[in-house]
């Protein structure tokens, strides 16, 4: 496995990181199991968050005893200091550890700093100068902030959207995060699960020997396809650039990344199954999304209360309600025509 330095923190990681969001959808037998292949197939850098269910109480079940071997960042989602100190401590229990390596930020709608009335700046801080957190992260999906964020020196790692179909200003921002000494996070490496080449996006990614991507896994077939990249990283091709065009050429612009954010929904829609419909439609097997149960799921986009719920925590500041329309009425559209 290929080891990294993470900016400037002294830690040194895998250069293929677990991302923790897909083993809430599994046992913890299971995801005990896909953890610790992991773990000894030399992944060390793992990252999760209070909010994602009970990821965090998973990966303290499972990597518990090599605690001292390994890198793990988990967020907060909170808005004081109060409330991020709570978090904090309900993270160290879950993991069953008395430190985190780096506490994350999560995806706030400004940059936190020293002075803030929340004092959100002033917990991390003294948490870190207590012992139990040791580095500063913050993540966003936002540019600007992104941006803010580094500029701001406050911040040790900066976690944002990176993939082959980054555009042009998100590949200067990592590159910008790396000059400052930050560590540099990758999440959505494979757009929510729209970008299917994993080889593609895997060698794409590895030109920028200072990212982390955390690659999200449920599946051990999944891990094993990482792993075996990492055993013999493959070049960046002339079919693999074909197929990061065609990639970039479809999943251009705004797009429902299926980060969950919206939810839940007090209409019980789907909304990152709904939002991103006709992407997964041409990119899977067409003749499953006219099942019943796909029908049904869809149905609920009538359902909707116009509650601004959904748009309001949209990180990409998409019209989600618009979204879902349209693609509601794609999907009927569909339907009648096959």
């Amino acid at each position: 496995m290929k080891m990294i330095p993470f900016g400037k923190t002294g830690m040194t990681v895998s250069a293929t990181g677990f991302g923790a969001i897909p083993i809430q959808r599994i046992s913890t037998q299971e995801s005990t199991l896909i953890l610790r292949k992991a773990y000894d197939s030399g992944i060390t850098f793992f990252d999760t968050a209070r909010g994602y269910t009970d990821s965090e109480t998973k990966i303290g079940a499972a990597l518990s005893d090599v605690r001292d071997k390994i890198v793990i960042t988990t967020k907060t989602h909170a808005r004081d200091y109060d409330a991020a100190m709570k978090d904090l401590e309900t993270s160290l229990s879950n993991l069953k550890t008395d430190y985190i390596d780096v506490y994350q930020l999560h995806n706030p709608n400004y940059i936190p700093k020293p002075g803030d009335e929340n004092r959100l700046y002033e917990a991390v801080s003294d948490a870190k100068k207590a012992g139990k957190i040791r580095h500063i992260g913050i993540t966003n999906h936002r540019l600007d902030l992104a941006n803010q964020a580094i500029d701001s020196g406050l911040y040790e790692s900066l976690q944002f959207p990176f993939s082959c179909i980054s555009s042009d200003e998100d590949i200067e921002l990592a590159k910008k995060c790396d000059g400052a000494g930050m560590g540099f996070i990758a999440m959505k490496a494979l757009a929510g699960g729209l970008i299917t080449n994993a080889k593609a996006a895997f060698t794409f990614l590895r030109q920028y020997e200072f990212v982390v991507p955390i690659w999200g896994i449920q599946l051990e077939s999944e891990l094993d396809e990482f792993i075996a990249l990492e055993k013999s990283p493959p070049q960046l091709d002339e079919a693999m650039m074909a197929s990061i065009e065609k990639d970039r050429a479809e999943l251009s612009g705004s797009f429902c990344r299926g980060c969950g954010y919206c939810l839940p929904c007090p209409a019980e829609i789907p909304i990152p199954m709904a939002a991103r419909l006709s992407y997964m439609m041409g990119r899977s097997r067409f003749e499953q999304f006219l099942e019943d149960g796909w029908a049904a799921q869809m149905e609920r986009i009538k359902d909707c209360r116009e509650c601004g719920h959904c748009k309001e925590h949209c990180p990409y500041g998409l019209d989600t309600p618009e979204v879902l329309k349209a693609q509601y009425e794609m999907y009927c559209e569909f339907r009648k025509t096959h």
